[in-house]
């Protein structure tokens, strides 16, 4: 099956592509989404819990950015997985690419989705396997937003510069004998503070089957009401 998301974020196209690249950054805002392995820049092994209605799905495998193209600002992304239980695998293809929209940007993603064994079945007649993917791409989508909010840089406050002041004049009497130096301690210079580190959120949780399932059922009803008024 294929079907197609998009959403939007409040930071420049090229922000937003070399976020979306950064896949150890952005893997914990996936609903229900563990990166287990990084491979290399490119191939990463992770684990995604997911419910199709009452069944829960825990799929472990790879991800692979397939082919990257920088000048367009697009990427295609290939993910396969095996059921922890042994009911189905699922191999998905994910084009997705990136264009201006306002004053930030909107991604763009095409999937081409194949199940195969039990999984294949689940939910399929009510659309839920479509509306699942509505509900991650948006529920990943405002946790990326909620990242960068906390994470948004505070301008550096220059610190006061302070004049020494004038040393008081040595008496006569009691004049301080310089240190020679070859005797005079050696100051080591201060190690540099360890820069903050940048806190990642913990992995989301998976989309509730109850509520999604009530939400699509709900939809399918003013649907056919709707169909049968025309």
């Amino acid at each position: 099956m294929e079907f197609d998301n998009s959403f939007e974020v409040p930071f420049s196209p090229a922000q937003a592509w070399s976020v979306l690249l950064d896949i150890p950054r952005i893997a914990p805002c996936m609903p229900g989404a563990e990166l287990t392995e990084v491979v290399d820049p490119q191939n990463f092994g992770g684990k995604i819990s997911v419910r199709l209605g009452p069944v829960a799905l825990a799929f472990a495998g790879r991800v692979q950015i397939d082919s990257i193209d920088e000048a367009n600002h697009s990427a295609r992304v290939k993910a396969q997985g095996n059921d922890a239980k042994g009911r189905g695998a699922a191999n998905a293809t994910a084009t997705f690419r990136i264009e201006s929209a306002g004053a930030g940007a909107k991604v763009l993603i095409h999937t081409d989705l194949m199940l195969s064994g039990a999984v294949a079945q689940y939910g399929r007649g009510i659309g839920m396997i479509q509306a699942t993917a509505a509900q991650i791409i948006n529920q990943f989508a405002g946790n990326l937003r909620a990242q960068f909010a906390q994470q948004a840089p505070t301008p550096a406050l220059t610190p006061a510069r302070s004049v020494p002041e004038p040393a008081p004049a040595a008496s006569a009497a009691a004049r301080i004998e310089p240190v020679p130096a070859a005797q005079a301690p050696s100051r080591a210079p201060a190690a540099p503070a360890p820069p903050p580190s940048s806190a990642l959120p913990s992995p989301a949780k998976p989309i509730s089957g109850f509520s999604l399932m009530a939400s699509v059922l709900w939809q399918q009803i003013v649907g056919l009401f709707t169909g049968r008024r025309n």
